[in-house]
């Protein structure tokens, strides 16, 4: 085992505990009387964008951990400013301790928690607990780059029924098909994330991402020959990382993800 296998399965195993401590707490919490703010967009509050207590607790927890074991790696979180990395390293986790925080406030049970790490802007490593999924149980699914799709720890064989002739995808906005599939919307991007590596979803499609949403499950769906399609200026292009680290955290742009042929993701979700 080279140096660099042994330091990404390192770094996997702690995304791994991150995601399941994440998962504890969202799992506590879920259904109580949470406290609740909302963020201040240009001095109004935006009731599109709640934040509960577990948030920022999870938050602070990870990030406890990542300073005692990786001191050098970079951290971007969605409730906290960033942490640069430091000492020349390439590493920088993404970590979103609740995604699907509308969800979660409301009771509703599709709720998440991704760690993703990234090696010079592009995503090598990734661990989304969430509530249920292929199992019906709650559970992180979790791989490294040039490792297996992995979940709680076992290898995960996909296999889907011939008989089924309407797969699924998840769009922005609810509708009931597109094209060759059955529409879904989950209400939180790492869910969906998860769900096309382990074969529950085709593929799904966002508009506004932010880089804590969806580095953990980019980091997922290579492992699975999986295709992540970028929105550029001059249309579809086949996406290449989230830039230098001054950039990282502001970055938003449309994705398609999926294990259908490029092309069909670009004729059907490229509109």
């Amino acid at each position: 085992m080279t140096k660099d296998d042994t330091e990404l399965r390192d770094i996997e195993a702690t995304a791994v505990e991150l995601a399941t401590l994440a998962g504890s707490e969202i799992a506590l919490a879920l259904g109580g009387m949470l406290e609740v703010r909302y963020k201040d967009k240009g001095g109004v509050e935006s009731l599109r964008d709640p934040v509960s207590e577990v948030d920022e607790k999870v938050e602070r927890m990870i990030r406890m951990v990542l300073a005692e074991r990786f001191p050098n790696h970079g951290i971007i979180g969605e409730e906290m400013d960033a942490r640069p990395a430091s000492g020349g390293s390439a590493y920088v986790w993404a970590v979103d301790p609740v995604d699907g925080t509308t969800n979660f406030v409301n009771g509703f049970p599709m709720v998440a928690g991704s760690i993703g790490v990234l090696r010079d802007g592009m995503p090598v490593a990734g661990a989304i607990w969430c509530s249920t999924g292929h199992a019906l149980r709650p559970g992180v699914y979790h791989g490294r780059i040039g490792g297996d799709l992995m979940f709680e720890g076992e290898t995960l064989r996909r296999s889907g029924n011939s008989a089924v002739r309407r797969r699924l995808v998840g769009l922005p906005t609810p509708a009931s098909g597109a094209g060759p599939w059955d529409a879904r919307k989950t209400g939180s991007a790492a869910i969906e994330c998860a769900f096309v590596a382990a074969g529950l979803l085709e593929a799904t499609r966002f508009e506004t991402p932010n880089i804590w949403d969806v580095a953990g499950g980019l980091a997922l769906l290579p492992l699975v020959g999986g295709e992540v399609l970028e929105r550029q200026d001059d249309g579809w292009a086949r996406f290449e990382g989230f830039g230098a680290p001054p950039a990282q955290r502001s970055w938003s742009k449309p994705l398609i993800l999926g294990t259908a042929p490029e092309a069909v993701l670009r004729e059907h979700l490229g509109g």
